[in-house]
């Protein structure tokens, strides 16, 4: 039976099973990430894969199936599915610096799409990251929701911006949250889950093909978060 999975991948992991399906993403990689830990290390379920990916030096939320069409469906870039991002930022964010995150920065001839960007009033209730930040002056927590995924986006935005990005925690993808998730663990999709992703991308896009496919297919309900 399909399933679908979010995990929360740790700082210092790939996206990816293998070596060897990292260097097909990123050519010429596999020496440099030959000893880098990988998502086959946190008993994941045979035949899934990744919608979409994170960083090694990025953490949070990744969502994994074996069903394509749900795949397809979370990173279509045509679906513009939200991605929220808790981004820790070394300086004072101006308000004239979150003015041209949300209208879009220029990245390599590339302008990124609007998003939303506005500072923490707190730091984010999130686990310590495994590698210590060691900041070298004052830093600030933004919430960054992007609907686009170029690579390296968010740190190409903060740094075009004067804030270079110290950690990055991807918190939510559309519905799904990290919540009840810790570093390296995982849980199985509840069908109410899969039904809100269906039911935003009918409503926000009604002229693109019918969710029906992926609608057919429900991940297996579990209750237990593995780790």
């Amino acid at each position: 039976m399909p399933r679908a999975i979010a995990f929360f991948k740790p700082f210092g992991v790939l996206s990816s099973f293998t070596h060897e399906e990292q260097s097909t993403r990123a050519a010429g990689a596999a020496d440099a990430s030959s000893a880098k830990r990988t998502l086959s290390e946190f008993g994941l379920p045979k035949g899934v894969y990744a919608a979409g990916r994170l960083d090694y030096d990025s953490e949070g939320l990744l969502i994994l199936s074996d069903d394509g069409a749900l795949i397809h469906r979370l990173t279509d870039p045509r679906y513009k599915l939200p991605k929220t991002y808790y981004v820790q930022v070394e300086g004072v964010p101006t308000e004239d610096a979150l003015q041209r995150l949300r209208r879009g920065v220029t990245i390599k001839g590339y302008r990124t799409l609007p998003c939303r960007a506005r500072v923490l009033s707190a730091e984010p209730d999130l686990p310590p990251r495994s590698k210590p930040i060691t900041p070298h002056g004052p830093t600030a927590w933004l919430e960054i929701v992007l609907r686009e995924g170029k690579k390296r986006q968010v740190r190409h935005m903060t740094a075009a911006v004067g804030l270079p990005t110290l950690r990055l925690v991807r918190v939510a993808i559309g519905p799904i949250t990290l919540a009840g998730l810790a570093p390296g663990q995982w849980r199985d999709l509840s069908e109410s889950e899969l039904d809100s992703i269906i039911r935003y991308h009918s409503t926000m896009h009604s002229n693109l093909p019918s969710p029906a496919t992926a609608r057919r297919r429900k991940p297996n309900v579990k209750k237990s978060i593995r780790s």
